[in-house]
């Protein structure tokens, strides 16, 4: 996971969230587990970041959320990246009940390199990502200079002004 990216605008971006640790212990250790199982669904982690702890959202009286962003080498089309996404999120356990509810996993497709699409089931990069600080705050942590596909806005640019999550701090031991 120690891998040098020479550049990051060509990696595909997953950020990952969880606020139901399942059968874990916690959301960090459900969270590990996604990340060593990875390279089973085609993905290999380049760089990772730390875990981040915001406010549930929208109703913060929910439970706390766990959120982090992997770089990442995927062999196919985007389209092929969110299939292996979801195959994992249903292994382990994810349930898609009501919009925002708790989860166990959450694993969205930020950005696949600068490819800008909107589909019936994918929009690249992420149409809200930007907006989010536990996603850009983690992001910017690993990879402060990628730019975003559209905005060409760095991700450490993005993460000072993200409003979304505005609560999201690294997780200190």
């Amino acid at each position: 996971m120690a891998t040098k990216i020479l550049n990051p605008d060509r990696a595909v971006v997953i950020a990952l969230g969880s606020n139901l640790a399942g059968g874990h212990g916690s959301s960090e250790a459900l969270l590990e587990e996604a990340l060593a199982r990875f390279p089973t669904v085609g993905l290999k982690i380049l760089k990772r970041s730390g875990w981040w702890r915001s406010a549930a959202w929208p109703d913060p009286n929910g439970p706390e959320y766990r959120n982090g962003v992997a770089l990442v080498e995927a062999d196919g089309p985007p389209e092929v990246v969110l299939a292996s996404l979801l195959k994992l999120e249903a292994q382990m356990g994810r349930e898609r009940a009501a919009k925002n509810a708790p989860r166990t996993l959450d694993l969205d497709l930020i950005a696949h390199g600068r490819e800008v699409r909107e589909t019936a089931g994918l929009t690249l990069p992420h149409p809200r990502a930007h907006e989010r600080l536990f996603v850009m705050g983690p992001l910017a942590e690993i990879a402060p200079d990628w730019r975003h596909p559209t905005l060409a806005r760095t991700a450490a640019d993005l993460a000072v002004g993200a409003q979304v999550g505005a609560d999201a701090r690294p997780v200190r031991p």
